[in-house]
């Protein structure tokens, strides 16, 4: 029952109802089996009601849940032979960010991704996911390294936003995440991005140009947090289920507008629910995505990563709106 979100309480209740009647029927040797059976074939249905129609809200509860896999969980999940790089050789290692080379499919991959903590320990560690400029730093020099060798690169997104305190702001977080955007939007080989959590504002840009955006069902991304935009537009915070609704944060939204390219289906009640299952789509979405752009020359690729991104949102040009 740990970590269970709010809009999970009737199905809370079910399960809770029908272990009662199992434990009933053990201890008193009663048959309820047809009971439990109704009670099951019930939570069946409720699961399936619950999950399908989720307010973005909810699905950034989700996106957010503690146990959702991260990104050290897909790569030992999917790939083998994962070598871990550190460093940005500027300053220091940031643990937010993970990145190295593993075998895909037997063919060397660069891989590399935000990393929250499990625990208070570990968050702090992972400074909960936002990253600092040397981590983006960290990110470029992997990206280049794959170029240089000629391995697609394959990022994971999950953070909440780049991290906004004075030590980073000192040593260039802007500077570095515009850095990142200029060199990743010329980089010469493949690269996929998937969005597996939260994917927040320049946080998340810092990491996420690419060829393919592809996104979990329940990930969100946004331009800042609901909480934020709640904070800004309405001046409280709580208004941020309100916000997370007009932002067009989910992967539908993103996918309508043309933004996302791929949504990867979740188990029922979450990513966090089947770590398998879960890891087998996000493995056959890069299969069939790396398929693809591996066909195409680097001058090709470079143009339609160009123009993907041309093609986003509304712009002013002459009299008209293009």
């Amino acid at each position: 029952m740990n970590n269970r979100l709010d809009f999970e309480k009737p199905i809370i209740e079910l399960e809770q109802k029908i272990q009662e009647l199992r434990n009933l029927a053990s201890d008193e040797s009663m048959d309820l089996s047809e009971e439990i059976k109704r009670l099951e074939e019930r939570l069946v249905l409720v699961k399936k009601e619950t999950f399908e129609k989720l307010s973005p809200w909810q699905r950034i509860q989700l996106a957010r849940h503690p146990n959702r896999p991260y990104t050290l969980d897909y790569i030992n999940s999917i790939m083998e032979g994962f070598i871990e790089l550190a460093g940005d050789r500027l300053f220091g290692d940031d643990k937010s960010i993970v990145g190295g080379i593993a075998k895909f499919n037997g063919n060397s991959v660069a891989v590399l991704g935000h990393q929250k903590g499990r625990d208070t320990k570990e968050n702090l560690k992972r400074n909960f996911g936002m990253s600092h400029p040397e981590g983006y730093r960290k990110a470029l020099r992997l990206m280049k390294l794959a170029e240089k060798f000629k391995l697609p690169v394959i990022v994971f997104i999950d953070t909440p936003g780049a991290y906004p305190g004075i030590g980073a702001e000192e040593r260039g977080q802007a500077e570095a995440i515009a850095h990142n955007l200029r060199d990743t939007a010329r980089l010469r080989t493949p690269i996929i991005v998937i969005v597996i959590g939260e994917g927040g504002s320049g946080g998340a840009l810092g990491l996420g140009l690419g060829n393919r955006i592809l996104m979990l069902e329940n990930a969100v991304y946004f331009v800042c947090t609901p909480e934020a935009c709640g904070a800004i537009l309405w001046k409280d915070r709580n208004k941020a289920p309100q916000a997370a609704k007009a932002l067009g944060i989910t992967a539908k939204d993103l996918y309508n507008t043309g933004i996302l390219d791929e949504i990867i289906s979740e188990p029922i009640e979450g990513a966090h629910r089947n770590y398998e299952l879960t890891a087998s789509g996000v493995k056959k979405a890069l299969e069939r995505n790396l398929a693809e752009l591996e066909k195409l020359p680097v001058e090709e690729i470079l143009k339609t990563r160009y123009e993907k991104y041309r093609k986003i949102g509304k712009y002013l040009e002459g009299d008209g709106i293009t």
